[in-house]
């Protein structure tokens, strides 16, 4: 079912820092999402009180094409929170206990929530979860864990729209019914994973899909790296030009113009 958000809460003042530099908008402004795998990233806001856990948190959202918020009390969480698509949310907060922060969101709001916390029994993940969070991680965690389970969520929350039946990107046109590629009217023959490998690429132009998300999206369990490496190799070859499939070092990558 896909999730709207709908949040009601008052607007309070604003007591957040934006590291990232992003403009203050007016209360109440409607931003659109943006969308996720298939837009520039998820917009995130992390409401974290302790810098060194946020730090390296924040950096690595921002490395996989998120826009990060990141906020250190739970006011200015309940300040914030209108215009962000997920919300991650340390309990241990200076100001206001964390289950409250969350049952407070969750009323207003059905925007996802992942709980952050060095609260770690059994009786704290009950709570959580019952206080609204959408799943549950406890420090220390691995950032790999943390990606895997903010992809879980917002598939669960926000569902992706099924690509169209074409689509044209300049002279590239990939029909997604009949699995054919042609480029300038002339017909491209590939393999199963190299036609996945293109549709997917090209049904979010302008985004850089991580390299872990090609991998499992396309090759499930059995993939190497060396695998996707391969495989965008033969599509640059059969395309004609290596700037068919950019590389964006560290990250993934993205379809280019040819």
């Amino acid at each position: 079912m896909n999730r709207t958000s709908s949040c009601v809460l008052e607007p309070r003042i604003t007591a957040s820092r934006n590291p990232g530099g992003r403009p203050v908008e007016p209360a109440g402004a409607v931003r659109p999402s943006l969308g996720g795998p298939g837009g520039s990233g998820w917009r995130v806001l992390v409401v974290e009180s302790d810098v060194d856990d946020a730090e390296p948190l924040v950096s690595g959202l921002r490395r996989h094409g998120h826009e990060v918020e990141t906020i250190t009390s739970g006011r200015a969480a309940l300040e914030a929170y209108e215009d962000a698509d997920l919300v991650l949310l340390d309990l241990e907060l200076p100001d206001l206990d964390g289950l409250e922060v969350c049952r407070a969101i969750r009323t207003a709001c059905d925007v996802p929530i992942i709980a952050v916390t060095a609260r770690g029994t059994e009786l704290d993940r009950v709570l959580g979860l019952q206080a609204g969070a959408d799943d549950y991680l406890t420090k220390p965690y691995g950032f790999r864990e943390l990606m895997a389970r903010v992809e879980a969520v917002m598939r669960r929350a926000r569902p992706q729209a099924s690509p169209p039946s074409v689509i044209n990107h300049g002279p590239l046109l990939i029909d997604t019914a009949s699995r054919e590629v042609t480029l300038e009217g002339r017909r491209i023959p590939m393999t199963r994973k190299e036609f996945d490998l293109l549709c997917l690429l090209a049904a979010n132009p302008d985004t850089v899909i991580p390299r872990k998300r090609l991998m499992q999206q396309i090759w499930g369990d059995s993939w190497s790296r060396r695998t996707v490496d391969t495989h965008v190799s033969t599509l640059r070859n059969k395309l004609g030009a290596s700037s068919w499939v950019i590389t964006v070092r560290g990250v993934g990558f993205r379809l280019g113009h040819g």
